[in-house]
């Protein structure tokens, strides 16, 4: 039988990134902290924490941190199940990895639903949707937005839908920069935006116009995706947003598509447990439904990317 204390200092030394911000959480001391830990690789006969600056687990420990997590769940479920529903702790705390991108646009009507019919309390990490993978398999999420099709070994992943990518700049920006249209010699010089050096969009956009790969181009970094838009509105950039984002000002003559024939289809992937608890079942489910209605479910003609985009 697992110590339930042991399982709770691990996982709030991995989430603090140190076992002193841990022991002062926990309110005891870093000796009883080193105590529990050593107590616990001990009994598991297996190192659980690598200690470096900040503490991270090893993958023995990543497979406790979703043991613990999935026990908080299914404690915080029962609780709920036994108190009164006006009592004040009757939340469960859940938290997902989603990309900036999602966050700005699909995700937040899934959220509103989703607290409106769950008694939950949410936290949303924002995240590279190449990276939220990571954070679901330290146990740090019970569920994360990805473009990897693939799950880990002992997670699942589940399509969620499409979103489409298209190439926007005001009517001026698009006169001053392609007078003629899009080619090598007028992008080259034309201010791009992107979100930030792991974003791959506007490169595998180009790509996709071209033929060949562009490196050499002109290019902001925004890592925000109202800030992102924002630069395109006030005409200072050309780039890649979401369709959903962009199409009232597309409608008000505000933004033009600068390749109609060449939008970027991103699939979209729900990851999560493969042994979910209850509750990360209804999360899964209401996501699963919402997204249908959100997003596209079929992609556009321009293939997926291969690599995924930043945001």
């Amino acid at each position: 039988m697992l110590d339930r204390e042991q399982l709770e200092t691990l996982a709030t030394i991995v989430a603090e990134g140190s076992f002193e911000r841990a022991a002062i959480l926990l309110n005891v001391s870093k000796g009883a902290i080193s105590q529990r830990i050593k107590a616990l690789e001990e009994t598991l006969a297996t190192v659980l924490l690598i200690r470096e600056r900040p503490v991270v687990a090893t993958p023995a420990g990543e497979l406790l941190l979703r043991h613990a997590q999935a026990l908080r769940l299914s404690e915080q479920a029962t609780l709920n199940v036994l108190r009164r529903p006006t009592d004040p702790g009757a939340f469960v705390s859940v938290a997902v990895a989603v990309n900036a991108d999602s966050l700005a646009t699909w995700l937040p009507t899934a959220l509103w639903a989703l607290l409106e019919q769950h008694r939950i309390a949410i936290e949303v990490v924002a995240d590279d949707q190449a990276h939220t993978i990571g954070r679901l398999v330290r146990g740090e999420v019970i569920g994360c937005v990805s473009t990897e099709r693939k799950a880990p070994s002992g997670f699942v992943a589940l399509p969620l839908g499409v979103m489409e990518y298209r190439c926007y700049a005001t009517p001026d920006f698009a006169a001053r920069y392609f007078p003629n249209g899009l080619s090598v010699q007028s992008v080259l010089p034309a201010p791009a935006v992107v979100f930030n050096r792991k974003d791959t969009l506007h490169d595998q956009f180009l790509q996709a116009v071209f033929g060949f790969p562009i490196e050499r181009y002109r290019r902001h970094y925004l890592p925000a995706p109202a800030t992102l838009l924002q630069s395109l509105v006030n005409g200072v950039a050309y780039g890649l947003v979401p369709v959903m984002q962009a199409q009232a000002l597309v409608d008000e003559c505000r933004l033009v598509d600068l390749a109609p024939g060449h939008p970027i289809a991103v699939e979209l992937f729900w990851h999560h447990w493969e042994h979910q608890p209850s509750l990360s079942i209804d999360v899964t489910k209401h996501l699963l439904s919402q997204a249908a209605q959100l997003l596209q479910q079929q992609a556009c003609s321009t293939a997926t990317p291969s690599a995924p985009p930043g945001a």
